[in-house]
């Protein structure tokens, strides 16, 4: 388990080459997953675009760097359709006010920590008085721009360090967010969807696209159309993300 703090500013590494491509800028936070799904990278003489590494693509994350196969994955984020919509929602978790979904204030949130093999988020650092303590990730309803939203017992059960948020990782909370905001969830993944739709029709493919068993579904020099999106999207995100990567 890693902290933000402690990802942020590692070098990225490539195995093959041996070489540094940059440094860790930011993470990039899905709010409806709870996961960090991009590594925003940095490196001088990109001037003209951000880059960024989709989290499957790390290899690992370290005590010294963030490694990675090759240079190829490290993106241009302006490919990534899905990155800049996330990016867009500027959801930074530090410094969100962190509140029950009963309206009862418990503090300010001020670190998190991640999985550094998923990129699941695990916990949730928040002062709270004069106290710090880690409230377990799956008690968080919303991931706001501004507010953290969580389920009325999370304080009952916030940790004091790393070591018991850990200890606490197998216990399970009942599922909320089907519950309480079905329809703000699923109108946010319609609003996105739909500019996925926008943003790719007309583009040509630039290499085969396969989906999930291996086998080709759109194939190079396809001019997309909605339909084609669609069917992306339905396959689920690794495939709309490689979509995004090969179009022109």
């Amino acid at each position: 388990m890693k902290s933000s703090t402690q990802v942020i500013g590692l070098p990225v590494i490539s195995i093959q080459n041996g070489v540094q491509l940059g440094q860790v800028k930011s993470l990039v936070l899905n709010p409806e997953k709870g996961t960090v799904d991009f590594l925003i990278v940095d490196q001088e003489n990109w001037e003209i675009s951000m880059k960024a590494i989709p989290f499957r693509n790390v290899i690992g994350i370290g005590e010294f760097a963030v490694t990675v196969e090759e240079e190829r994955a490290v993106l241009d984020l302006n490919v990534i359709p899905i990155a800049n919509e996330l990016v867009n929602k500027k959801i930074a978790i530090k410094q969100a006010k962190v509140m029950t979904r009963k309206g009862q204030l418990l503090g300010e949130a001020t670190e998190f920590y991640i999985d550094e093999e998923t990129g699941q988020i695990t916990g949730i650092e928040v002062q709270i008085g004069n106290e710090s303590r880690i409230v377990r990730a799956d008690h968080v309803i919303t991931y706001g721009k501004e507010l953290l939203i969580v389920h009325e017992d999370a304080q009952q059960t916030v940790a004091s360090d790393v070591s018991e948020l850990l200890s606490l990782k197998g216990t399970q909370v009942e599922p909320l967010i089907e519950q309480i905001a079905p329809k703000t969830v699923e109108t946010e993944l319609d609003e996105l969807r739909r500019k996925q739709i926008d943003m790719l029709t007309g583009k040509r493919v630039l290499k085969d696209i396969v989906d999930a068993n291996g086998q080709i579904f759109i194939s190079k020099d396809t001019i997309l159309t909605k339909e084609h999106i669609i069917r992306a999207q339905e396959e689920g995100p690794d495939v709309v993300i490689e979509l995004s990567m090969n179009v022109e």
